[in-house]
């Protein structure tokens, strides 16, 4: 291993500064690199890689200028903290009607939930079941009306992490 890392370093060096390195292949059909010409081998010419230049050079020298603040990207509030690229309620969607006053709440989170993290249902701001670690849940006795529901990720500190877009449903 150590072996290995010596060949890196010395490869590694050879092509910043773009230096002739040897490919010498033993009767094995091993394949090592070195700066020595004495242990023969194929010569290999390797371009220098591209450099920025230092931090003492200055940006504006390299052509490069800073992003003033206000241009820099930011996360957009209500995506989810990582490691999640999507958590929504899936299921009822935007303005359903519900023939009864229940339904099944499925939440959609990918990658799935991991293990440390649970999820809770809102109906109109309210805790209406506790955090669980479960992304469907069972939803009884909707008065009739509109009502708001989100879930909410919490951490494994049950620290609330993020909470889903608004989605409003109907009970006639």
């Amino acid at each position: 291993m150590a072996a290995a890392v010596g060949v890196w370093l010395a490869c590694s060096a050879a092509v910043a500064f773009g230096q002739t390195v040897f490919r010498v292949i033993d009767e094995h059909g091993n394949v090592t690199f070195t700066d020595n010409p004495d242990r023969g081998g194929e010569a290999l010419t390797l371009a220098p890689l591209p450099s920025l230049p230092s931090a003492s050079q200055g940006r504006e020298t390299s052509g490069l200028t800073p992003l003033p603040a206000t241009a820099r990207p930011r996360g957009q509030p209500g995506q989810p903290f990582m490691p999640y690229d999507h958590f929504k309620i899936a299921l009822p969607q935007q303005g359903a009607q519900l023939e009864e006053g229940m339904t099944a709440v499925e939440v959609a989170i990918a990658p799935p939930l991991r293990s440390d993290h649970q999820v809770r249902l809102l109906v109109n701001g309210e805790i209406s079941q506790t955090a669980l670690h479960s992304d469907v849940f069972w939803l009884t006795g909707l008065s009739a009306g509109q009502h708001e529901l989100q879930a909410e990720l919490l951490d494994s500190s049950r620290r609330l992490q993020h909470r889903t877009t608004p989605v409003t449903i109907t009970v006639p």
